[in-house]
């Protein structure tokens, strides 16, 4: 019996009840009114509700009353051995092991279908992340950002919804220019400009577009020779930065060009949409959007008086685009520096009638820093001044730095352990999940071997304490992917993995599944080979979901 199940048997039983004491009460109740939680204490059983004590105020009664007539009929229903009243008003409730073992079965059978849903089915989201500018490689922040972004995609398609991957190329501005001039020097054997960029990319950015550039690049005059480096060196570093995400396991569905919303009236289209809608004002000559109607701390300047378009006008103009493209849901992933970003864009989104918080969603992370030997990692062989994602993924791998990145709250700052990163041992966090994952391969194989197979289930049998611990966190998974997808955060089910993998391998300790010297195959060596085998099926959807691979031998 899955969670879904019980809470229909708990509403079954509510329903009536409810009536019985005010008629009507019972319209309009569902399961998910009533949700079901696993015990801290296993000794409680193996879910807990709260409905009573919910309940009870609209209905006139004491908590603890009600809560006894739901555990009294609950107790009837098939699946269940038995329901507890404790304190004053919580309902345990207890699974029998036959009703509890069926999962194995249920996950074995659903393969890689385990853990998925519907519940997103209407929501059309652009996720916006990483977008480094194309003036050198990506660093730690973005990299960060690629982790945790590529896998709350999978985890928002694995929840029902459609999901568009998008990297906006910031290749307008005056970064662009000083990336330019930065080259030019390099190319000259001069010293890198004041504002520029330093660092070995940017030789042998220089180099590759002298050698690339159709004639003499030397014969240009210094206007035009700038021009030359900057279309084609943003277009070589754009290539390295989409090359290396690749690598790491991250490709994106849409690059967007900033230069578009200009070039191409998206700008001008934005500001006629907000003047219709009367948030457009002039003063001093320039054009305003009048965003403290929306909770800004001040209006923004669209249109500087000298025609020049501010910064926030190619925030309007991607917005709207956007949602003219069909998105009812927009993510953006931003870095630690853009908080004061966050309040206009709210009031932007307000301003064109849309729901702040709703059709756009601001994800700010925060620093991560590399320890290697106690001290931090500052510097990059190749960038100079920050530490880059081909650095990290040189001296960990793709998976231990997806996973590392991935496993805590964006909402803090990240140490990252490069020694514990490079162990073989439970202390690497990805190398005991995915050790676990190897060896209930291992046991299948060893299964197969000595005879065992799946060709009997009693889950009845499934009575050892590691056994029920086990079914417990087993059952979660789904939860725990629609939580995760909800509020946004990967990292549960990273760490949800970790917890299941301890279960595992404590019942792996304590439960053989291959019998002993010349003891016969028996129905609970061939039902525990079905436990085994669907626990590896979730340590694989879950690592699948963050983009991390699930080796079947270590």
């Amino acid at each position: 019996m899955n969670p879904d199940a019980l809470a229909e048997a708990l509403l079954a039983v509510i329903a009536p009840l409810a009536e019985a004491r005010r008629p009507g009460a019972s319209e309009g109740l569902s399961a998910a009114d009533f949700p079901l939680e696993r015990p801290k204490n296993r000794d409680h059983g193996d879910w807990a509700s709260n409905a009573a004590m919910k309940l009870a105020k609209n209905l006139g009664t004491n908590p603890r009353e009600l809560a006894g007539e739901i555990a009294t009929q609950l107790a009837a229903t098939p699946g269940v051995a038995s329901v507890e009243v404790a304190g004053p008003g919580f309902i345990n409730i207890r699974l029998d092991a036959a009703a509890a073992g069926a999962l194995a079965k249920q996950i074995v059978d659903a393969g890689a279908a385990f853990g998925t849903g519907t519940a997103r089915a209407d929501e059309v989201i652009n996720l916006e992340f990483v977008s480094a500018n194309p003036t050198g490689p990506i660093h730690l922040g973005g990299t960060r950002w690629a982790a945790v972004g590529d896998s709350l995609a999978r985890i928002f398609v694995s929840q029902g919804a459609s999901v568009t991957k998008e990297y906006y190329f910031n290749d307008h501005g005056a970064q662009i220019d000083r990336f330019a001039r930065s080259l030019v020097a390099a190319h000259r054997g001069d010293p890198t400009p004041e504002d520029g960029y330093g660092g070995g990319y940017i030789v042998d950015i220089a180099r590759r577009v002298a050698l690339a550039y159709d004639g003499d690049i030397d014969a240009l005059d210094p206007a035009a020779q700038q021009e030359a480096f900057r279309e084609l060196g943003v277009n070589f570093m754009f290539e390295e930065i989409k090359a290396s995400l690749h690598e790491f396991g991250v490709d994106f569905d849409v690059y967007f060009h900033e230069n578009h919303l200009h070039d191409s009236g998206a700008v001008d289209h934005a500001v006629a949409r907000l003047r219709e809608l009367g948030h457009i004002f002039e003063a001093d000559g320039a054009t305003w959007l009048r965003t403290t109607e929306f909770g800004d701390d001040k209006d923004r300047v669209v249109i500087k008086s000298d025609g020049e378009a501010a910064y926030i006008s190619g925030d309007l103009a991607y917005y709207l685009d956007k949602r003219e493209r069909g998105f009812n849901r927009c993510i953006i992933m931003l870095g630690a520096d853009h908080h004061g970003y966050v309040r206009r864009l709210m009031a932007m989104t307000a301003a064109f009638g849309d729901e702040p918080g709703v059709n756009l969603q601001i994800l700010i992370g925060q620093m991560v820093n590399l320890v290697k030997d106690g001290q931090p990692v500052r510097m990059s062989k190749r960038a100079g001044t920050v530490v880059t994602l081909e650095d990290l993924v040189e001296i960990v791998g793709v998976d231990a730095a997806r996973y590392a990145l991935v496993r805590s709250s964006t909402d803090s700052n990240l140490d990252v352990d490069l020694d514990v990163l490079q162990k073989r041992t439970n202390d690497n966090p990805v190398f005991y999940v995915q050790y676990a994952h190897a060896r209930t391969h291992n046991v299948g194989r060893n299964a197969a071997a000595s005879g065992v197979d799946r060709s009997e289930f009693a889950p009845e049998l499934l009575v050892h304490e590691t056994e029920s611990a086990l079914l417990g966190a087993l059952q979660e998974f789904p939860r725990i992917v629609a939580h995760a997808a909800e509020v946004r955060e990967p990292h549960r089910v990273a760490r949800y993995l970790e917890e299941l993998a301890g279960l595992y391998h404590r019942w792996y300790d304590n439960c053989r599944v291959i019998p002993l010297g010349d003891e016969p195959v028996e129905a609970l060596h061939r039902t525990r080979l079905w436990l085994n085998t669907a626990t590896g099926q979730v340590l694989r959807n879950g690592l699948g979901l963050l983009g991390v691979s699930a080796p079947e031998r270590m």
